[in-house]
């Protein structure tokens, strides 16, 4: 007889989950017509905001990333946290491979446009803190090795995203005899992305779990809670990538030969990371949940960052700006589809681990 552990990763997931590629290409394409159809929308959404962020698309990062967080077993931190293989291979490609490789493709597609180029760059250097977990958590991966990673991008992030954008910047390019881009970051601004939407998530899932574990049991918490949080996760990603792609659907659409010249080295970036990553992972002996999370780990990255600092840089309309926003109308996709990618590979490991 067949256990559940054995049947096909699809069949045991929900129909929100197996049917979630047609979800998000319906929210996206809900964001673009709402955003072309109703411009003074878009002027309402950017109303209120959390330092550069529009509150409705705050508020969804957070319903996104709260049932995630609250999933996290984290007493088992501490046996991520020895893994010293899955740590050194995690840093070596989010902070050594990806800003040069996206560094390579940006000069290589767009030499002649310098503000898209800078504002790949800046996708480039900021690791995901946010859709990440969703990406791993839908591929069966280690969510505890998750958390912990996106823990140590958000630090490092802090401390080194501006050093990072001025060698990239500026450094290299001189290195190289190529044109150079001057570039202030607010350190005050990076660190306060990462506190509101890993911070505040991370903080809520921690106590959630404690609390319920505490006074209804494991069992309730694990059988009873957490199924019917878990769509809530998705409903803060398809409201999210509503509210990103109304605010920004007039300039998507404007000009779409600009999109495609942008979404090229994007597409490159996103599948070659992660693809690279999951060889590696699987090469290195780890086993699944802990190889699709280094994957996705080393294939998302931190839009809502670069955006934010785009924008204070250079202005909410800017070409910068725009590259950011252009950047998860490519990786959504992308990142859903390589999510049964990585589902059918299991096979290729010796045995199946549970999520």
């Amino acid at each position: 007889m067949t256990s559940p552990a054995q049947e096909p990763v699809l069949a045991r997931l929900s129909l929100l989950d197996r049917l979630l590629p047609l979800w998000i290409l319906l929210a996206m394409a809900s964001g673009l017509l709402l955003g072309r159809l109703l411009p003074g929308l878009q002027s309402l959404l950017g109303t209120v905001q959390v330092g550069h962020t529009s509150l409705p698309i705050a508020l969804g990062l957070l319903m996104m990333l709260y049932p995630v967080l609250a999933k996290v077993r984290y007493g088992e931190l501490a046996r991520v946290a020895s893994d010293r293989k899955l740590l050194g291979l995690a840093l070596g490609l989010v902070w050594g491979l990806g800003p040069l490789l996206m560094f390579c493709l940006a000069w290589l597609f767009l030499p002649d446009q310098p503000e898209f180029r800078t504002g790949l760059i800046l996708i480039g250097i900021a690791p995901c803190i946010a859709m990440v977990l969703i990406w791993i958590d839908l591929a069966g991966g280690d969510r505890e090795a998750a958390a912990l990673l996106v823990a140590i991008n958000s630090v490092i992030q802090v401390l080194a995203y501006a050093l990072l954008g001025s060698f990239y910047l500026q450094i290299l390019p001189n290195w190289l005899g190529l044109n150079s881009e001057t570039v202030n970051f607010s350190l005050w601004e990076i660190a306060k992305a990462v506190m509101i939407f890993l911070g505040v998530p991370l903080l809520a899932g921690f106590l959630t779990r404690r609390i319920g574990v505490r006074t209804k049991g494991v069992r309730w918490y694990e059988k009873t809670f957490l199924p019917r949080l878990a769509p809530w996760a998705l409903y803060g990603l398809l409201f999210t990538i509503v509210v990103m792609f109304a605010l920004q659907g007039q300039a998507i659409t404007s000009d779409p030969l600009q999109v495609l010249w942008i979404a090229i080295p994007l597409f490159i970036y996103f599948v070659l990371m992660w693809s690279l990553a999951f060889v590696i992972g699987r090469c290195s002996g780890l086993d699944y949940r802990r190889t699709s999370s280094l994957a996705f780990t080393a294939a998302g990255n931190n839009f809502e960052l670069a955006i934010a600092v785009s924008i204070s840089v250079w202005g909410v309309t800017s070409q910068q700006a725009l590259a950011g926003v252009v950047g998860p109308l490519i990786e959504v996709p992308v990142l859903v589809g390589l999510v049964y990618v990585s589902q059918a590979l299991r096979r290729w490991f010796p045995v199946v681990y549970e999520n």
